[in-house]
């Protein structure tokens, strides 16, 4: 009796065993290392590819944009434009529901109406929340701050003027909707209690070590007949070491690594930009063209005093610097091929006014560089001083690349490492004559990408670091924003780069690429160029 009673314990204990077992295997979490710092999971604040990232996770907004960078619907299921462009109707799904949350009574997540959208884009609306309120300078402020709440599922903006790249800017994540009353009990600390509607929801949040988000259950986006996400949760640590990381890939602990800065290309790449054989049976490389442009920074407001004193001021020697960089070179060796000389304007390909049959840009030509040299006064170099390059560690290699090549003309280059976080509020505030940058697309429309450049964007209060102010260039711009014909408006961008190719504020160095490493149980990890990570279609492979 006893040895039945026995066996029949260990046959409970073994079948609890296997069921535990089993569900642990039949969970599927998508793991992955971040190695920058993420700040806040409130879309207010939704700055930077680290914030971003998992704010997508979390929340929807009206619209969204497909990896083919064409606008769809989200919570809108509709709308339309008036035909004077002005004023914007959304028209609301009824089955889009907040995160489970306290905040809620009983803790029950509810509907989302359109006076969740006029609150979320109001209090964009304060610079002390969002930085989002300088996209928002074409909003009507006089009809109730260009926010209107028709009905429940009827939601409005009105716009001053025409503006045709908007719908694009929000299918920013800045533009997400947020209930009221998570701000009202969480006020600030809504950074760390994020409630949203997105595929996923927040679970937990140990700030430099691991976050974690479960499948919302109540996802309104389906795929067929299956409701969205497949996976049961996304689990992310905060490794900063990039050797470990990256080791961990390689392990199998983590399931995608991102960034060419992330990867040890030396290990798993060619010399020609592809996965050595050894690993293609474990994962797979992804490529696709990144909306961004790589570039030094030159200041030419003569009227700073940074500038005064600084041969940069002259255009001649800003092309002949432009001239002296063989771009084909280094997108080679400095990165395997991943990325496009930048030879033609500040517009990077993937956007349609994009076109480098038109916007010539800089190659490498030394006696050009030469007779700009002569032309600026300093024949071979001949009495020109030392010009000191800023810099982060991360980009140290390339910065030597380009001392390397442009003293071979007699341009001598002094090499300033500064740290990302002082090397970005110098630039911001006009400390530094000459620095590396690089531009990443908010929205899908080259007007971003010229926007850097129009003088009433002047840093340190707006994002023109150069301190470039032509006013033919800014009347163009502005022009080019009233256009509602594409073709024309795409002209106009094109002119617009010629300018600027032509007073050489800039020195476009390359168009960069969106680079994954996946591991091969992985599937439905799409890419876009706007390298926004989608994890709701992501499926796994238990091993």
């Amino acid at each position: 009796m006893q040895k039945t009673v026995f066996f029949f314990f260990v046959l409970v204990a073994l079948s609890s065993c296997s069921s535990n077992e089993e569900k642990k295997e039949t969970r599927t979490v998508f793991k992955y290392n971040e190695m920058g710092s993420v700040t806040s999971l409130d879309p207010a604040a939704a700055v930077n590819f680290e914030n971003i990232a998992l704010v997508n996770q979390l929340y929807n907004g009206l619209v969204q944009m497909n990896d083919s960078l064409r606008i769809e619907p989200c919570i809108a299921k509709s709308w339309t434009i008036s035909s004077d462009e002005m004023t914007y109707t959304f028209h609301l799904r009824n089955d889009v529901f907040f995160h489970d949350n306290n905040c809620f009574a009983n803790g029950k997540g509810r509907k989302v109406t359109a006076d969740d959208f006029v609150f979320s884009f109001s209090r964009l609306l304060d610079a002390k929340v969002s930085s989002a309120t300088s996209l928002l300078t074409y909003v009507n402020n006089e009809r109730e701050k260009g926010f209107e709440a028709a009905n429940d599922s009827t939601f409005l903006i009105h716009l001053k003027k025409p503006f045709v790249p908007f719908l694009g800017i929000i299918t920013m994540k800045f533009f997400s909707v947020v209930p009221t009353e998570a701000i009202n009990i969480y006020a600030e600390d809504f950074r760390l209690n994020p409630v949203g509607t997105g595929p996923f929801q927040f679970k937990m949040w140990e700030e430099g070590s691991k976050l974690v988000l479960l499948k919302n259950p109540n996802y309104f986006e389906f795929e067929g007949n299956t409701r969205l996400p497949y996976l049961d949760a996304v689990s992310v640590t905060f490794i900063k070491d990039r050797e470990t990381s990256f080791l961990n890939f390689l392990k199998g602990v983590t399931d995608m690594v991102s960034g060419i800065d992330a990867i040890n290309t030396d290990e798993v790449l060619t010399p020609e930009g592809v996965l050595n054989d050894e690993y293609k049976s474990k994962f797979r490389l992804q490529t696709t063209p990144f909306l961004k442009t790589d570039y030094l920074g030159i200041v030419v407001d003569e009227s700073l005093p940074i500038v005064k004193n600084s041969p940069l001021k002259i255009k001649a020697l800003r092309k002949a610097i432009n001239y002296g960089i063989d771009r084909k070179k280094m997108v080679q060796y400095l990165r395997r091929n991943l990325g496009i000389p930048a030879i033609s304007g500040f517009i990077p390909p993937g956007l349609p006014s994009y076109d480098a049959s038109k916007v010539k840009g800089y190659e490498y030509n030394p006696d050009k560089v030469r007779a700009l040299l002569a032309e600026a006064g300093y024949p071979n170099g001949k009495g020109l001083p030392d010009i000191s390059l800023a810099t982060s560690n991360q980009y140290l290699e390339l910065a030597e690349y380009i001392q390397s090549q442009l003293g071979e003309f007699g341009i001598k280059i002094k090499i300033d490492v500064q740290k990302p976080s002082v090397l970005s509020e110098n630039a911001s505030n006009s400390k530094i004559n000459f620095f590396r940058k690089s531009w990443v697309a908010d929205y899908a429309d080259g007007e971003n990408f010229l926007s850097p450049f129009y003088s009433k964007n002047l840093s340190p209060k707006g994002f023109n670091y150069t301190h470039y102010n032509n006013a033919a260039f800014d009347e163009l711009y502005e022009k080019s924003q009233e256009e509602l014909n594409d073709s024309i408006r795409y002209n106009y961008y094109r002119e617009l780069d010629k300018l600027l190719i032509e007073d050489a504020p800039v020195v476009p160095l390359y168009y960069d690429e969106v680079v994954r490493l996946v591991q091969n149980g992985v599937s439905g990890l799409t890419l876009n160029p706007m390298n926004l990570l989608s994890l709701k279609k992501v499926k796994k492979i238990i091993k």
